[in-house]
């Protein structure tokens, strides 16, 4: 069975890449693979999933979800998942940011396109 892969965070750009993710997975007859992935410093280690799941279930599709903790960057553990489980697809979502704060702050969008093995699907909330 093929594979896509969504990064997901609990916010618009997350939901906008999730209901795509989904849509692609049920187009191409894939099991989809959830990444929701953040560091630990002071961040709630165990975010409530419980609605992707939801949503998830409602879709019915095969689906994993996956809530990594590593310390790497997200770009980093989606390109990782992607690879491992030999993705077809990868499904990111988009923030706007100015053209300095790209600079400064780097860009995990920037950074899976560069580095995926296979297509990227940037979407926007």
């Amino acid at each position: 069975m093929s594979t896509v892969v969504v990064g997901y965070v609990p916010k618009p750009e997350g939901e906008a890449a999730l209901d795509k993710a989904i849509e692609e997975a049920r187009l191409r007859g894939a099991e989809l693979v959830v990444v929701h992935s953040h560091r630990a410093r002071g961040e709630d280690l165990e975010p409530d999933l419980s609605a992707v799941h939801a949503k998830l279930e409602a879709a019915g599709i095969s689906y994993d979800v996956r809530q990594l903790v590593r310390g790497f960057e997200a770009a980093e553990d989606l390109v990782s998942v992607a690879e491992a489980s030999d993705a077809e697809l990868i499904v990111i979502g988009l923030r706007r940011r100015t053209p300095v704060g790209k600079l400064i702050l780097g860009s995990n969008a920037q950074r899976v396109l560069l580095d995926a093995h296979c297509p990227v699907l940037a979407v926007k909330a």
